[in-house]
């Protein structure tokens, strides 16, 4: 179970968490007797005290319900639900700027948290090539927003294994690519994030079904987050969550060092840097 601990003011839905963990206390019911009466896990609770899950409308309702706190929760939990991002997105882009730790497997494209303005600018209108530019923009500036989390020198660690396939895949240009994997290259010489680079030559592995994001957090179970077309998955079940970090695990034993991917992928930047040049 989580603990107590001081909490971001800044963050609303961190504030909510801190109430809501005031509220069992003084309920005198633990993260797993609550759970029980909600129907979901002492970990889940957990997860909403910490601030790393959201509290939706039928569950803020619950609360106000077995607490007796009003609608405390019906109201407050409104406002902190809204979101830049995807509603498939959402959930896990708020927990990921909690976490302390992040391990993630991008099969086919740069992660988002490493991707330059431009190359995300053009997955988007890849994805939605009749969207205005106005949502195009919004996507694009809180895709943005997401990457300044590596702004802090420390937190979250950042340990990413690309596959071959998201380095050679030219999203946007060569140009676009030759500058989106030389920022990845600066910030593995800078010691920000740790990279690992899955080869073609590994052949099949243990995460062929897709990409693959696991989050783990100070005072919260970790969560991982699976991601397709239109819809998203943010998972906390242990089983689920160790299968999955098995998998990671898998994944990165069979990928090349850091050292040697460090190289591929300035190697990479270069021909397409070149390739710029005599088109």
């Amino acid at each position: 179970m989580t603990g107590p601990k001081d909490l971001d003011p800044s963050s609303r839905r961190v504030m909510i968490g801190e109430e809501l963990r005031h509220a069992r206390e003084r309920a005198d019911l633990t993260q797993q007797a609550l759970g029980e009466l909600l129907f979901v896990s002492g970990s889940y609770v957990g997860q909403m005290e910490a601030g790393t899950r959201r509290i939706l409308p039928d569950m803020a309702e619950r609360l106000d319900e077995t607490l007796a706190t009003g609608d405390f929760f019906a109201r407050h939990c409104k406002k902190a639900n809204r979101s830049r991002h995807p509603e498939q997105f959402a959930e896990a882009a708020e927990a990921e700027a909690l976490a302390t730790e992040i391990r993630q497997y991008g099969a086919l494209l740069i992660p988002g948290l490493l991707q330059t303005a431009d190359y995300a600018h053009a997955v988007f209108l890849d994805y939605q090539p009749t969207a205005p530019d106005e949502t195009i923009g919004e996507l694009l500036a809180a895709r943005m927003e997401r990457t300044r989390l590596l702004d802090n020198p420390t937190k979250p660690l950042l340990w990413a294994v690309l596959d071959e396939a998201a380095l050679r895949r030219s999203v946007g240009g060569a140009a676009v690519m030759a500058h989106q994997l030389h920022h990845i290259a600066a910030l593995v010489r800078a010691r920000r994030v740790i990279v690992q680079v899955l080869p073609f030559s590994a052949g099949g592995h243990a995460s062929l079904h897709g990409s693959l994001k696991l989050m783990y957090f100070d005072d919260a179970p970790p969560l991982s987050f699976i991601e397709a077309p239109t819809t998203g998955r943010l998972l906390d079940d242990p089983a689920t969550v160790a299968r999955n970090e098995l998998s990671y695990d898998l994944v990165r034993a069979n990928s090349l060092t850091p050292k040697q991917s460090l190289a591929l992928i300035e190697a990479v930047a270069h021909d397409y840097g070149h390739e710029e040049q005599h088109p």
